[in-house]
């Protein structure tokens, strides 16, 4: 009991320290949200849908933290009310996960819902102590959404509900008010061809990181993008009662504006990542400028003009690059004027700001640095998401980002990579630890991968985790996910599940970024790493168990997406031995033919 109250004081403490964060909250009406929903159910059980009763009524929760209770009943249905519609599209899968062992993911539905439903003896209260969930990064729309139409967002946004998302990054079409704002400046369309990059690359743009690559951006992209965004991605998320965030400017801006403004404090920056000057070398228009104030202004006023807005917007400065000085009071006035920017277009504007760039470059944000940064925005108008927090938090070793608000984020994805990874001893104890810590600002938990579509498993705990008060037992939890992500009782699938969560899925080494290394995904090289975390055997056993279950569930989505995936990750495995073998042997006889000669092979083979 003493741990509980314990508990339940340290989560107002956090929540009543930001009144500044009150405002925002669900824009739609309460009967808006209850028909997302059952718009929702709809497209996700048909028929079966009818058998819930959906209700939204925003006073049941009086401290902004979502709430659902559900509840039987007459003619075995189930009733759900909620604070949000995400509130009660999340604790309607919780239910469908734990009573009816259905599940939703990536990689397929398993949605064998028993018929009658299961009846609830009294109140099922799901519940939430963060104020908010946060999802994406800003890689993930050219590692993984670039290319998707509405149906392939809809699903994404049914996915966000489901698993309890309210703050999700809304980026796309964000490239045609840029254009409004700089061909109204005086730019050309040639100078902005030469700024814009191709669709693929556009999240490296918005950066500050790549120019033109990939380019131009034809104009029927920007109007379907634009589309998009505004009747459909905005829409829906809205209609759940999400929180969307929008783009404001960082200072990033094309080489043309020299032409224009010659007078003003322009750096043009050392190229990034090995790319030439060309495609690379960002024009950085000093926060301190009246121009940045202008441009900024214009740009924000086409985004509520176009989007709407929930008065929280993401821009990120430094991205990667080192900044012009360390001198403290130069870092504050460029965050007091970024954030000025948009309280002069929306007095009620909080910043949300990726706290990468303390990880990148530890070298230079040092204590002084990072707390001049941060304190040139009032405390509680800026939230920072301590992005990588699962295996390198930030907050920790800064004071809990000295008092400004922050989002514990798992980062989990580099690159949109596909091999099989997770921390999970990490994600259950990290945002526990983040609440305990001596006056903690944490305001929520996060999804920050840079690709999606991989390891769903992992992204199912971290997002039922921000619904718990307690760190889940992994072996139970893992266990139920099995029975649910296949509806079936097979004690295989249950052993493999957990050698995967004790091998694969556990990676605990110190700050280990998730790169694939397998010599499978890279350039040929006898300098490859190929440490793995985990036992190989533990992994070639749930290899085992699952092809021994493949017989009884071979017509299964989730079982062959998850046989597919554990075999590829088998092969990668396989495939480092064989290089360490070449390795090793070129290493003892440098003159040794490891690999018959190709052409001569090939010649050979047509005679």
């Amino acid at each position: 009991m003493h741990m509980r109250v314990l508990f339940v004081t340290l989560l107002q403490s956090v929540c009543s320290d930001f009144q500044t964060l009150a405002h925002m909250r669900a824009k739609a009406s309460d009967k808006s949200q209850s028909r997302a929903v059952v718009d929702l159910l709809r497209r996700l059980l048909g028929n079966r849908s009818r058998d819930f009763i959906v209700s939204v009524n925003r006073t049941l929760s009086n401290d902004t933290l979502d709430v659902c209770e559900l509840r039987s009943a007459k003619n075995n249905k189930i009733l759900a009310v909620g604070s949000t519609g995400v509130a009660v599209a999340t604790g309607i899968y919780n239910y469908l996960k734990y009573f009816c062992n259905c599940h939703v993911s990536w990689s397929g539905d398993q949605l064998n819902i028993p018929r009658p439903l299961p009846p609830l003896t009294g109140v099922l209260r799901i519940n939430t102590p963060h104020r908010f969930r946060y999802y994406q990064n800003v890689c993930t729309q050219s590692y993984s959404s670039v290319w998707w139409d509405w149906p392939r967002w809809q699903m994404e946004i049914d996915w966000m509900a489901l698993n309890g998302i309210n703050l999700p990054l809304a980026f796309t079409g964000q490239e045609v008010l840029w254009q409004e704002v700089y061909l109204s400046l005086g730019l050309n369309q040639t100078e902005l061809d030469r700024f814009f990059t191709g669709p693929a690359f556009l999240a490296w743009n918005r950066m500050g990181n790549l120019f033109q690559w990939g380019g131009p951006l034809p104009q029927s992209w920007h109007v379907k993008q634009l589309y998009l965004q505004v009747l459909n991605i905005l829409k829906k998320m809205r209609s759940f009662g999400m929180i969307p965030v929008l783009p404001a400017f960082s200072g990033i801006v094309p080489e043309g504006i020299t032409r224009l403004f010659p007078q003003a404090n322009v750096t043009k920056l050392n190229p990034w990542s090995h790319f030439n000057c060309t495609y690379s070398s960002a024009y950085v228009l000093d926060p301190r400028d009246p121009l940045f104030q202008r441009i900024g202004a214009l740009f924000l006023t086409q985004v509520i003009k176009e989007f709407g807005t929930d008065h929280i917007y993401n821009t990120d400065t430094f991205n990667e690059m080192v900044p012009a000085s360390s001198d403290p009071a130069y870092l504050a006035s460029i965050s007091r004027a970024v954030f000025n920017t948009m309280t002069s277009v929306d007095p009620q504007a909080i910043w949300l700001m990726q706290g990468w760039l303390f990880i990148s470059n530890p070298s230079f944000w040092k204590p002084d640095q990072v707390k001049a940064l941060l304190h040139g925005v009032p405390l509680g108008r800026m939230i920072v998401l301590d992005l990588f927090a699962e295996s390198m938090p930030v907050y920790s070793s800064t004071n809990s980002f000295y008092s400004q608000p922050f989002i514990w984020c798992m980062l989990h994805n580099f690159g949109g990579n596909s091999g099989l990874f997770g921390t999970v001893e990490s994600i259950n104890s990290g945002p526990f630890n983040a609440i305990r810590f001596p006056n903690s600002t944490l305001v929520g938990l996060g999804l920050t991968p840079e690709g999606i579509e991989q390891n769903p498993v992992i992204y199912e705990l971290m997002s039922e985790l921000a619904w718990r008060k307690e760190p889940v037992n992994l072996s139970k939890w893992v266990s139920l996910y099995a029975l649910r992500h296949y509806g079936s009782m097979d004690e295989n699938l249950t052993a493999a599940w957990q050698l995967l969560f004790h091998s694969v899925y556990n990676c605990t080494l110190p700050q280990y970024k998730n790169h694939n290394r397998s010599p499978l995904v890279h350039r040929p090289s006898l300098r490859m790493q190929t440490d793995i975390w985990y036992e190989p055997t533990d992994f070639y056993k749930a290899w085992k168990l699952l092809f021994e279950a493949a017989p009884g569930l071979a017509t299964l989505e989730t079982f062959r997406y998850d046989l597919v995936d554990v075999t590829r990750q088998a092969l990668q495995l396989l495939t480092t031995e064989f290089y360490k073998e070449i390795r090793n042997a070129f290493q003892v006889n440098p003159n040794l033919r490891v690999m018959p000669d190709v052409d001569e092979l090939a010649r050979n083979c047509s005679n």
